[in-house]
């Protein structure tokens, strides 16, 4: 078998798989993948940015392992001008999130403040309201539970206005734009993957 890897922008508002409802946007919409290849995890809906694809289990399955601890950075737009207590807070591993019915509390984290990233405009744009500012800050997790990032900025008091995953170990999105596929090299994989 032939192994392959891609990396793709998934725009907002599209399923990270290859089957939905008759409306729905998926994976396939992008290009035509081979039959045997799959998204390593997954982005919500509504969140945008970096998805790997391949037909390597080993490779998803180092990617996925939560012993691996995998970093994964995010560029987070947030409600309001968000305060160094609250990045002290999102990095300590101090905040309780609900998942699968239980409080979990959340891994360390790293959490700084940013200036506006270079990215595209989003299809549909943020809200905007004159009286409360936005801001902008890097998360990187090493666990991925189920809309982590949007329930730790609301736990601190910051709710999540966009979400774009900018990399994953050592891929990025680089000059990506949404819609954009990219064939990765098999011998840029496993040497670079998750360098610290």
């Amino acid at each position: 078998m032939r192994k392959r890897y891609y990396a793709i922008f998934k725009p907002y508002n599209m399923l990270s798989q290859f089957t939905g409802d008759e409306n729905a946007s998926v994976l396939g919409d992008l290009h035509k993948f081979p039959i045997d290849v799959y998204p390593i995890g997954r982005l919500d809906k509504t969140s945008e940015g970096l998805l790997l694809l391949t037909n390597d289990n080993d490779f998803k399955n180092k990617v996925l392992d939560p012993k691996n601890k995998s970093a994964k950075t995010y560029y987070v737009q947030v409600d309001d001008d968000i305060t160094p207590e609250a990045c002290k807070e999102l990095s300590a591993g101090t905040i309780f999130i609900k998942h699968n019915g239980k409080k979990h509390r959340v891994a360390p984290a790293e959490c700084v403040k940013i200036d506006a990233p270079q990215l595209p405009e989003r299809s549909v744009p943020i809200r905007y309201r004159k009286e409360i500012p936005t801001s902008w800050i890097a998360l990187t997790l090493r666990e991925g539970k189920n809309r982590q990032v949007r329930k730790m900025t609301a736990a601190v008091g910051f709710p999540t206005l966009r979400l774009v995953r900018y990399a994953i170990g050592e891929f990025n999105l680089g000059d990506m734009q949404p819609g954009d596929v990219v064939e990765i090299d098999p011998n840029d994989v496993i040497p670079g993957w998750n360098r610290k």
